[in-house]
């Protein structure tokens, strides 16, 4: 009996010991597959030539398995890490977040066919991706010299200002990028989200439009699109923001605020925060122009050194962009040539009763008393003349390298809803 009991507990044992074996081999064998599984490449992607297919192992040791330290910036699909690859080469990697659900698995494809339907020197070009059952990543240039967005309002001593000819020419490279994209591309695509946080700056400093998460492809023969209403505060058009409807007019309108914000260095928004000037940007500056005071709209970081008649001409290109009914504002090619200094006395003129029917009794508000510290600029910018005005009209758009920097991604929204702004600051009905 005692010797029954014996083998009756070994027997216990030896199967509690199988039993473990065989469950420690299952796991391993099912996270071994997991692994492998997680690592293998999505079929049926969309066809991108020579784009390269990451896996995610490669991208996790890029990023320092995602490491906090490394986010670049955070956006409404997730967030956007600074890797470096094996071989030393910086990037910038977009990480999807939901992309189990629609909208993640959207946001992915979209921008994978957007970017391989545009290639353009001023248009942001795709590395690589990479596609796993839970995983969707994209991988950017790293651009060491940020955003326009930064560059204009974030304050570092060992980064010169934006001098008056780099902004014009980011303005002509940004204008060139959306005419590609509007008139050379087939289907042609709308950008849907253009502002200064998506016009990234290149070694050179050259425009590099990107942020493709938006976009959408018209064809042709479409005039709009009907979507919901997505975008930034303060860049949104009003049509879109009405109706849902976008065309490339609604590019075009963000366009005219971007402009805006290179001459006077504030957001759009930033306008807007005194009490009594809430939402009125545009008829603010409709003001200033008309009165013929433009100086009190330049960035204090600029100095003296800017032209004078160009800032007025940038200005006016603005307002026309920017006008209330998508109809009467010009398309990218021509907003292209007026400001290479090509038709635009024609076109302000034949406008010109369109942007100035409202006359607000506005306060009295200067544009020049920025929370930033006042920065000396580079001996090599170029100095007012005894009229005030540079000599220098050069708007020459030439693209250098590219590469991506750790503010190129933050979401540029104000905390504000869309409805208390944005149809406030598309100007009058």
């Amino acid at each position: 009996k005692h010797k029954s009991k014996n083998i009756a507990i070994a027997v216990g044992v030896s199967f509690s010991i199988v039993t473990f074996l065989i469950l420690a081999v299952g796991v391993l064998w099912y996270r071994r597959r997991h692994l492998m599984f997680s690592d293998r490449q999505e079929e049926g992607l969309i066809s991108l030539g020579n784009l390269r297919s990451f896996t995610f192992r490669e991208l996790q040791l890029a990023t320092d398995n995602f490491s906090s330290k490394n986010i670049l910036g955070c956006g409404g699909f997730g967030n956007v890490y600074k890797g470096k690859l094996g071989n030393g080469t910086l990037v910038a990697v977009k990480r999807l977040k939901d992309v189990t659900g629609s909208a993640g698995e959207s946001q992915f494809r979209t921008e994978l066919e957007m970017i391989s339907l545009a290639v353009h020197r001023n248009l942001l070009r795709l590395e690589g991706y990479c596609a796993t059952s839970n995983e969707r990543l994209l991988v950017y240039p790293h651009m060491a010299n940020g955003s326009v967005a930064s560059r204009l309002r974030d304050y570092d001593a060992a980064k010169p200002a934006l001098d008056w000819n780099t902004r014009k020419r980011i303005a002509i490279g940004a204008a060139r990028g959306l005419l590609y994209l509007h008139e050379q591309c087939d289907p042609k695509i709308i950008h849907r989200d253009v502002k200064a946080a998506n016009v990234l700056l290149d070694d050179d400093y050259e425009a590099v439009v990107g942020d493709f998460g938006l976009a959408k492809l018209l064809d042709h023969a479409d005039s709009h699109v009907t979507t919901a209403v997505r975008g930034t505060v303060g860049h949104i058009a009003p049509e879109y923001l009405s109706t849902g409807q976008s065309s490339e007019k609604t590019d075009v309108f963000g366009f005219g605020i971007l402009l805006i914000e290179l001459i006077t260095g504030m957001r759009a928004l930033e306008f807007g925060k005194s009490i009594n000037q809430k939402g009125a940007m545009l008829e603010w500056v409709k003001k200033i122009q008309r009165e013929k005071r433009v100086e009190e709209l330049v960035d204090r970081e600029l100095g003296i050194s800017y032209d004078r008649i160009e800032v007025g001409e940038m200005l006016q290109v603005a307002l026309l962009c920017t006008q209330y009914l998508p109809a009467h504002r010009p398309k990218m090619s021509e907003v292209v040539r007026m400001l290479e200094g090509d038709g635009l006395a024609e076109k302000w003129a034949a406008s010109h009763s369109i942007l100035l029917t409202t006359d607000h009794h506005l306060p009295t508000m200067s544009f020049n008393h920025h929370k930033r510290p006042t920065r000396t600029l580079s001996s090599s910018s170029k100095k007012h003349d005894e009229n005030g005005s540079s000599n220098d009209r050069s708007s020459s758009c030439m693209l250098g390298g590219m590469a991506m920097a750790d503010d190129d991604y933050d979401d540029d929204d104000d905390e504000h809803s869309l409805d208390s702004y944005a149809m406030e600051l598309s100007g009058p009905r």
